[in-house]
């Protein structure tokens, strides 16, 4: 299944939905409705609440299908996500199989992450932008996919100190870097709103806020560090993430 879903879609039962799925997004939407333990991200809550939010369904992420459905509902995505609202996103939850859930740690989940990244970008099938460097060591890279910048959160069941990166499936949240500059475009109205997420954070999670999260385009800051947040606070040396130029016009 390679379509784009909606909350008000979900919920009215159409199309109908295989058992993992609805109960994989049942897992998700409670995570964002949670008045209690409340969330950190205020503006994907924000985002979710609105309906801008976009869902796909993706294959048991050691499949060789899942990258093919995955690049295939992120193209379509790109070409919608302005249509969608400010506070768009796009949630793809994968099918994770007991045995997968049972047998993967954080670390597991990492080099499937970046596997499936790699493998994504050579399904891309437009040029990766000019001014986007294609080295990760560069602070000004960022995630690109059918000529649109992205920020890409993931989430996995082996995450327990950091429950902000604990899914009961292995999930990645995709936005817009649009979504992101809108957002940042105020900066005293920002200030607070990032100082009311870290608060939230420390009340969240067991772990200390990660220090690789910084903000995009300060010189210390790398965007792919922030991509997966291991469940303490150490970090990969290098980025596995390795972009063959290839010109596709």
């Amino acid at each position: 299944m390679t379509q784009l879903f909606n909350t008000k879609q979900i919920n009215s039962g159409q199309p109908s939905l295989e058992t993992w799925q609805l109960q994989a997004y049942e897992a998700f939407a409670s995570k964002m409705s949670d008045k209690e333990n409340l969330f950190p991200c205020i503006p994907a809550t924000q985002g979710f609440h609105l309906n801008h939010f976009r869902y796909g369904f993706v294959s048991d992420p050691r499949k060789d299908a899942a990258v093919t459905e995955l690049a295939v509902i992120l193209k379509k995505y790109s070409e919608t996500s302005r249509s969608t609202g400010n506070l768009s996103s796009l949630v793809v939850l994968f099918e994770t199989p007991e045995a997968l859930r049972n047998s993967f740690s954080v670390t597991d989940y990492e080099e499937l992450f970046w596997s499936l990244l790699n493998q994504l970008s050579d399904k891309d099938e437009k040029n990766w932008p000019d001014h986007i460097p294609v080295d990760p060591s560069e602070n000004a890279w960022e995630f690109c996919f059918h000529e649109e910048q992205y920020f890409v959160y993931c989430g996995t069941p082996a995450h327990l100190n950091r429950q902000s990166r604990h899914g009961e499936v292995f999930t990645l949240a995709i936005t817009p870097r649009w979504v992101l500059d809108e957002l940042n475009s105020s900066p005293i109205s920002n200030e607070k709103l990032k100082k009311k997420i870290r608060q939230r954070l420390a009340d969240y999670d067991t772990a200390p806020a990660h220090p690789e999260l910084k903000k995009y385009g300060e010189e210390d800051n790398y965007e792919w560090k922030q991509y997966f947040l291991r469940d303490d606070d150490t970090s990969l040396s290098k980025c596995p993430f390795h972009k063959l130029w290839k010109d596709k016009s």
